[in-house]
């Protein structure tokens, strides 16, 4: 059995989280940490996890994390940095939720998160935790930087085309809609019900935080820096991701072959048949993510359509789908969900 701590349990990832160890067949939840609420019940505070989970929440400085295999932190950004070090040299895996290790120049990082890296040297070990690209080195990592909920959705949807050098790299544009649970389980203004119920509104277009990590995935993949414009927009949705992405075609090419040629052994990406038009209701609570590509009128601009529920393939479920990889088990362990409908 894996020994599990989770550093930061109360959040929508967190209880993500919860969800899926709890009937993991491998994984011994040991540990749930939180500074404000420790001595609470996990079901307590999340009553779908009744009969589930029997944790109480534990103070950090009372969590013994080092006396498990693998600890996820589902903490806002700059925790995990300052505990990963520590953790790592008691022989503990780690899986990062949050940004601390995403992006490999550390300027850029400090200039986007607004603080200065505690560990710059470990963002180098670190192994952005993106299956479809990097399963191997996965495998062999202690220490994974989960990718990000808009950056997953659009990298999938461009991998293809990247790698087939079947597009203009200079000018991509990735037009995404996320719910709302997407800015976290905390009190602002803009996720109250009231501000986002029965509204539509784009935010972030001078520049969004998932940008740089968007981009270094997709330079990782193409080998070369490459333009794009990423805006963001906030859906009346709890959960859900849906990212429309532009390029301009550079050859011709069988785009549905490419796409089902790409992800035929990708056991949670789905790409639909030609004409489709995924929705977010269709991944929901799951972690697969669904694709269908198109090419308006025959002309020389390809649109791909890419939906994932943020808090699963966006989050949480691609972190087991990371630690199930790291510890050689099935990699659809406890992941096999269908999704809710309606």
């Amino acid at each position: 059995m894996i020994k599990v701590g989770i550093v930061g349990g109360t959040g929508y990832t967190g209880v993500e989280l919860l969800r899926l160890l709890a009937l993991h067949p491998q994984v011994s939840l040991r540990v749930i940490t939180s500074r404000a609420d420790a001595g609470m019940a996990v079901s307590q505070m999340f009553p779908s996890l009744r009969g589930f989970v029997d944790l109480l929440f534990v103070h950090p400085d009372e969590a013994h994390l080092e006396q498990c295999d693998l600890v996820f932190f589902a903490t806002p950004n700059g925790i995990a940095m300052q505990q990963t070090r520590a953790l790592l040299d008691a022989g503990v895996k780690v899986i990062d939720l949050a940004a601390d290790f995403r992006i490999q120049d550390i300027s850029t990082w400090e200039k986007w998160y607004g603080m200065t890296h505690a560990c710059p040297d470990l963002v180098a070990e670190a192994v952005y935790g993106l299956p479809e690209i990097n399963r191997e080195k996965i495998k062999s990592a202690r220490l994974i930087a989960n990718p990000g909920c808009y950056p997953t959705a659009v990298q999938l949807g461009f991998i293809p085309l990247l790698e087939a050098a079947a597009i203009d790299v200079s000018s991509l544009i990735a037009d995404a809609k996320s719910g709302v649970s997407g800015a976290g389980r905390k009190a602002e203004i803009p996720a109250l019900f009231a501000e986002a119920g029965d509204n539509f509104k784009a935010y972030g277009v001078a520049g969004h935080r998932h940008l740089p990590e968007i981009r270094q995935g997709l330079a990782c993949v193409h080998g070369h820096d490459v333009g794009l414009t990423f805006v963001p927009h906030l859906t009346p949705l709890i959960r859900g991701i849906h990212a429309t992405l532009y390029g301009k075609l550079t050859r011709d090419v069988d785009l549905q072959a490419l796409f089902e040629q790409r992800y035929s052994k990708e056991p949670f990406v789905d790409v639909l048949p030609a004409g489709s038009h995924p929705e977010t209701r269709s991944v929901r609570g799951s972690n697969r993510c669904r694709i269908a590509v198109h090419r308006p009128q025959g002309g020389d601009t390809v649109v791909v359509l890419s939906v994932i529920d943020n808090l699963v393939k966006g989050a949480a479920g691609q972190a087991v789908q990371n630690m199930n990889i790291m510890f050689d088990l099935p990699e659809n362990t406890a992941l096999n969900i269908v999704p809710l409908l309606p």
